[in-house]
C-alpha cells in the first residue's frame, strides 16, 4: 500500500512539474505582432463617433472595444511612400532622407541604378530585420513602398514571390503589389509553428474597400454632407461618400483577417495594430497636405498584453513612429537610441504636447509644409506659398480637379474655396481644432494669437534644427532628372510655369 502510495506521489509530482513548466513556457512564449495597414484611410467608424457610420463598422468597432482605441494618432506625412519609410524604421522620414515621395527608384519594374539609390543612415535597421533578429518569422502580404534601397528578401521571408526584381525598391505602389489575399494564412507558412511571427497584412482601405460593402450598406451619393471647403457637386459628392463606403468595406475585410486567425489557431497569443498610413485618398485637402484630413489615421491595439485593458480610450497625441517602437518593445528587442517614437505600453511613456509632420515633393509635384498639432492647435508652414493647393499634380485627369477648375473659370466657387484653391497660400496657418474643426479660419494673422503663433512656430524651427531636417536642403538633380524623365509627357507637367525646378532638363 506504501509502494503504491508512494508510486502515485511520484505521479503527481510529474505531472504538477510538467503543468508548471507548460505554464513557463507559455507565459515565456513571444506574442505574435500582426499590423493590419488600410492604405488611405480616415476614422470614419462607428468607434470615433461618426454619426453616419455608426453600427456600420462593427468588426472594426469591437476590435478597438477589446483593446485600446487612440483618438489622436498622427502619420507623420500624408502621402504613402514617406510614412511608410518613417514606419518601417521608426524614424522620421525627413531625418533618413526619405521625404520626397516616390524617391529612390525611376519606373516600376526596372532596376534602380546606382546613382539613385538612397541608402538608409549607417547603423538604421528596419522593424522587420530587427524582429527577425529576435527570432521572430517575418512577412509582408502586400505594398511595402519605401523610399530607400533594400531587398525585400531580406526584410520578409514570405510576401516575395511575384512582381518581384531583387535589387530594387521592393513593390513600389500599386501597380507592383500583388495583393496575396487576405485570408491566405502567410502566418501559417513557417515551418516552426512554435516560432512567434510578426506580419504586415495590407489592405485597399480608402482605394478600393468600398467595393466589398455589405449587401444593404452601401451609401448612396447624397447621404453624406461635404466639408464647406468642397463645392457641393456630383464629383465632390461621389468622391466624399466614396471614402464613408471604403471605412464600412475594410471593415469586412479586417472581418475576414480576423476570421483566418481564429481558424488557424493563431488569433489568441497575436497582439493586432489596426491602423492607417494616412488619410483619405478620395478627396482633395486630404491626402498629401498637412490638415486633420490627410495627417490623423484610426488606430487601436488588440491583444493579450498586460498594459492592453478593454475599453480604454487614450487622447494622446500618438505617432505611427510609436507603433513601431512598441512593435519591438514586445518583441522583447531592446529599443535603438535613433528612434523617435516611444513604446505606448511602457510604464516609464510620456505623452508629447507637440507632433510634428511633413510634406515634400509628391511624384512630381514640388512642395514643402511641416506641420505642429498640440491637443488644441494646429500650425501649418508653407514653404512654396506661392504654388497653389491645386497646382499640377497626379489627380489632375480625376472628375473631382476637371470640375474645380471649370467652377474656378466659371466664377461659381465661394470666395472661400477660390482663395484657398487658386489664390496664394499664407506662409504660416494656425487653427483652433476645437472650435474650427474643420480647419478653414485662419488665426495666424489675428493679433490675439500672436504669442501662440510664436510658440508653434518656434517649435518648429527648434525641430528642424534639432533633427536635421532634409527637407530644407534642395534635392540632388539626379533625382529630380529622373522624376523629369518618368513624368515628362503630362502635358500640364510641361509648362515652364509649374514646377521651374525641371526647366533645366527640357530640351532647348
Amino acid at each position: 500500500m506504501k509502494k503504491k502510495m508512494s508510486f502515485l506521489c511520484v505521479v503527481v509530482f510529474l505531472i504538477m512539474l510538467l503543468g508548471c513548466k507548460t505554464k513557463e513556457k507559455i507565459k515565456a512564449k513571444k506574442p505574435n505582432i500582426l499590423w493590419i495597414i488600410a492604405e488611405d484611410l480616415s476614422p470614419f467608424m462607428g468607434c470615433y463617433g461618426d454619426s453616419i457610420n455608426t453600427g456600420h463598422t462593427p468588426i472594426i468597432d469591437k476590435l478597438a472595444k477589446d483593446g485600446i482605441l487612440f483618438t489622436r494618432a498622427y502619420a507623420t506625412a500624408p502621402v504613402c511612400s514617406a510614412s511608410r519609410s518613417a514606419l518601417i524604421t521608426g524614424v522620421m522620414q525627413t531625418t533618413t532622407g526619405t521625404h520626397n515621395h516616390r524617391s529612390s527608384r525611376t519606373t516600376d519594374g526596372v532596376v534602380v541604378p546606382e546613382e539613385l539609390r538612397i541608402h538608409l543612415p549607417e547603423g538604421i535597421k528596419t522593424i522587420p530585420e530587427l524582429m527577425k533578429d529576435a527570432g521572430y518569422f517575418v512577412f509582408n502580404s502586400g505594398k511595402d513602398d519605401y523610399n530607400f534601397h533594400y531587398n525585400r528578401e531580406a526584410l520578409y521571408e514570405v510576401g516575395n514571390e511575384k512582381n518581384y526584381t531583387p535589387g530594387m525598391n521592393g513593390w513600389q505602389g500599386n501597380k507592383a503589389a500583388n495583393y496575396m489575399s487576405v485570408t491566405n494564412g502567410v502566418w501559417s507558412s513557417r515551418k516552426n509553428k512554435d516560432q512567434p511571427w510578426f506580419g504586415q497584412v495590407q489592405i485597399m482601405g480608402g482605394k478600393k474597400d468600398a467595393k466589398y460593402v455589405r449587401d444593404g450598406e452601401k451609401l448612396a451619393d447624397n447621404d453624406v454632407p461635404l466639408p464647406p471647403y468642397f463645392p457641393d457637386i456630383p464629383s465632390q459628392r461621389q468622391a466624399w461618400t466614396e471614402h464613408y463606403n471604403a471605412n464600412r468595406g475594410s471593415d469586412v475585410t479586417v472581418e475576414k483577417i480576423l476570421k483566418q486567425l481564429k481558424a488557424d489557431g493563431e488569433l489568441e497569443n497575436t497582439i493586432i495594430f489596426f491602423f492607417s498610413d494616412h488619410g483619405s485618398n478620395s478627396s482633395l485637402r486630404h491626402k498629401q497636405f498637412c490638415y486633420e484630413g490627410g495627417m490623423l489615421v484610426p488606430l487601436m491595439i488588440k491583444g493579450n498584453h498586460p498594459a492592453i485593458q478593454e475599453g480604454t480610450v487614450s487622447s494622446n497625441l500618438v505617432s505611427l513612429l510609436d507603433v513601431s517602437a512598441t512593435t519591438l518593445a514586445m518583441g522583447g528587442v531592446p529599443l535603438p537610441k535613433y528612434l523617435d517614437g516611444q513604446d505606448l505600453l511602457a510604464n516609464n511613456y510620456k505623452a508629447p504636447k507637440y507632433m510634428v509632420g511633413a510634406r515634400d515633393r509628391c511624384d512630381y509635384t514640388i512642395d514643402r509644409i511641416r506641420t505642429v498639432v498640440s491637443k488644441d492647435f494646429r500650425y501649418i508652414r508653407n514653404y512654396f506659398p506661392e504654388r497653389p493647393m491645386l497646382q499640377a499634380g497626379y489627380r489632375d485627369n480625376k472628375p473631382i480637379v476637371k470640375d474645380f477648375k471649370k467652377l474656378h473659370v466659371e466664377g461659381k466657387l465661394t470666395p472661400y474655396q477660390e482663395e484657398h484653391w487658386f489664390g496664394l497660400r499664407p506662409k504660416e496657418e494656425l487653427y483652433n481644432l476645437k472650435e474650427d474643426p474643420h480647419q478653414m479660419h485662419n488665426l495666424a494673422e489675428d493679433s490675439e494669437y500672436a504669442t501662440i503663433l510664436l510658440e508653434y512656430r518656434n517649435e518648429l524651427e527648434s525641430w528642424i534644427e534639432r533633427t536635421d531636417d532634409k527637407g530644407q536642403y534642395k534635392e540632388d538633380a539626379t533625382q529630380l532628372k529622373a522624376t523629369y524623365d518618368l513624368w515628362k509627357d503630362r502635358p500640364r507637367f510641361r509648362d515652364a510655369k509649374i514646377n521651374p525646378e525641371y526647366n533645366q532638363f527640357k530640351k532647348k
